[in-house]
């Protein structure tokens, strides 16, 4: 969850750290710090809170061409200077970062103590500092770090720098993200792509069990045993214009206006594929989906697509829970992991789960190389570009449409006509969109709403996952408390907190169920709600029920989710500006999820 960058080469390591963990904040923004080899000394400098804390106690004339850098997202340990990385061992003479959790450091702890060790923080990840300061005695630094890393149990991506082969970067991996970017005489080690995306494009993904010597001009790849592997350098295709917020507030509203594009060119990438028929094999009885937060809103509308288009029974589970329920999974089972990031790790878990048990395995996923793509049998990538907001729109979107393709080919379904009625959905985005940048209309809704305490969200058939969503938006950025559930649902509870302080939000939807959420919205009127709608211009009785209606383009039922979020998006967005929020870096989360 937390943020790693580091740096070897012949530039001011001081500017590309720091600048790189800005890029890498939406991952953790507890506290953040660097270490640099200068002078041949080791020089740390670490503080709670923003980036812009760390870089204010940062000497601007520090001279180093090599160094490590860190924001944490707090597991062990308070967020504070103490506790912020990086760690050193008691000489001083080297340093680690460290993202994932050490199952074992208090057994280690106590075994270091017993040594002699001296512990400053109250974190998991001193006791790596610590361990290979140890184990680095007596047989240097590189063979003592892959000592080191062999008695860590947990999940972990760590790099280290030495005063003994200040010439290299150390680095590791295990069930958390670690990208090598090569460079013209320079190397970089990163958790994500975008922190060194302005200097190269040339990457290579740190698998599981791998351990890197990162050189300015040279990386070595090993297996934790020792043994040296090869490795194949990809190009990302991203570049630094997408990584920015091209004159955008926030990142987050930046990506909701991407969506027009990322929406077609994710329709454009993957055409080809869903027009051949013999891509994927159909022989399935049963699939299911496994996801978490956002993208597992898109499973629950996948559901629909799937049992719909394709008549397969598809089960939809928070990849968190699905593996302690024991599921009922065999080689006649598809498992669907979505994920944006490919690295989220209760995602990586029930698909490692799956696989034991025979299944075959699907991910539909953002990044290139990710984890989940390389655990996975196929991969169905979604071209959102880079999402740096904490928030998810744009992949979201991406996701039903790669969603509404497949379960369309694997209900033998007319592709060409398939794709015809899905390319309009890019230009009804835009001109919803492009109404927004003219009227404001969403906006002048949340200036009238950010004041509210709690709101309902309520939605049938395939858009009740919308209204789902469109709460937890509302909840992740601006703090509101906000609950989505299917609008059927409302008399089973919810309807007792209905009063005239009560703001209901309906998204509506055309078919048999029309009426039904009509007569949800009069229930909700009888009791003083106020009332929301997000409906077409053709629903004339949401208009006369609803205190105000967000009207969006006419489309069909089914393509209906993809554009009601992007209201909704918007709605949450606005009121976390009105309030001052950070909306990009909400409070307590983190862009992707890298520890149980």
């Amino acid at each position: 969850m937390c943020g790693i960058i580091g740096y070897i080469g012949n530039k001011n390591a001081r500017t590309i750290l720091l600048d790189g963990l800005k890029r890498l904040e939406y991952r953790g923004y507890d506290s953040a710090g660097i270490a640099l080899i200068t002078e041949n000394r080791l020089k740390v400098f670490k503080k709670a809170g923003k980036i812009s804390n760390l870089e204010s106690i940062v000497p601007q004339e520090l001279s180093s061409s090599v160094g490590i850098g860190h924001t944490r997202w707090a597991t062990h340990g308070k967020p504070d200077d103490v506790n912020a990385h990086p760690h050193t061992d008691c000489s001083g003479k080297l340093a680690v970062v460290h993202n994932g959790i050490i199952e074992n450091y208090q057994e280690l702890k106590k075994e270091l103590e017993k040594k002699g060790h001296r512990f400053s923080s109250s974190t998991d990840t001193e006791v790596i500092a610590h361990l290979l300061e140890e184990e680095a005695k007596n047989k240097g630094f590189v063979k003592g770090f892959f000592s080191a890393v062999s008695k860590l149990k947990g999940s972990f991506a760590i790099v280290a720098i030495s005063l003994e082969n200040p010439d290299r970067l150390l680095c590791a991996r295990k069930d958390s993200p670690l990208v090598i970017g090569i460079g013209e005489g320079e190397s970089f080690v990163a958790s994500d792509v975008p922190a060194f995306l302005q200097f190269t494009r040339k990457v290579v993904f740190l698998e599981d069990f791998q351990i890197a010597i990162v050189k300015k001009d040279d990386v070595e790849i090993y297996e934790f045993s020792g043994k040296r592997v090869g490795f194949s350098p990809v190009i990302v295709q991203w570049n630094l214009a997408q990584a920015e917020k091209a004159g955008f507030k926030h990142f987050m509203l930046k990506e909701i206006y991407e969506q027009p594009r990322a929406v077609a060119d994710t329709i454009s990438a993957n055409k080809e594929l869903f027009l051949k028929n013999d891509v994927f094999d159909k022989n399935f009885n049963k699939i299911q989906t496994v996801a978490c937060g956002t993208s597992y809103y898109a499973g629950l509308i996948g559901k629909f697509y799937f049992e719909t288009f394709a008549r397969i029974p598809t089960e939809v589970d928070y990849a968190s829970e699905y593996r302690y329920r024991n599921p009922v999974v065999d080689k006649n089972t598809l498992v669907i992991s979505i994920t944006q990031s490919g690295e989220t790790a209760d995602t990586l878990s029930a698909m490692r789960l799956a696989k034991e048990r025979g299944a075959k395995l699907l991910t539909i996923c953002n990044v290139i190389g990710s984890t989940a793509t390389r655990e996975a049998d196929t991969t169905i990538y979604t071209y959102a570009g880079p999402e740096i907001s904490v928030a998810s729109t744009k992949a979201f979107t991406t996701q039903l449409t790669v969603l509404y393709l497949l379960s369309n080919y694997f209900g033998k379904k007319n592709m060409n006509s398939v794709i015809e009625s899905l390319a309009e959905v890019p230009s009804l985005l835009e001109e919803f969109l492009r109404r927004q940048k003219e009227s404001g209309e969403v906006e002048e809704l949340a200036e009238k709403f950010y004041k509210t305490k709690n709101a309902l969200y309520l939605g049938r058939h395939i858009n009740y996952p919308i209204a789902l969503e469109g709460a937890l938006k509302l909840k992740e950025i601006s703090y509101i408390h906000a609950e989505g559930y299917p609008a059927g649902e409302m008399k089973h509870g919810p309807i007792a907190l209905i009063d005239e302080d009560m703001l209901v939000v309906f998204v509506c939807g055309k078919g048999e169920t029309y009426k039904k959420i009509l007569s949800n919205m009069e229930e909700v009127k009888a009791r003083h709600g106020k009332i929301i709608a997000v409906a077409t211009k053709n629903m004339k009785e949401t208009k006369e029920l609803a205190d105000y209606t967000i009207t969006v383009p006419e489309t069909e039922l089914m393509l209906s989710p993809i554009v009601n979020v992007v209201p909704l998006q918007l709605f949450a967005y606005h009121i976390a500006s009105f309030l001052g929020y950070d909306v990009d870096q909400p409070r307590n989360l983190a862009k992707s999820v890298t520890v149980e």
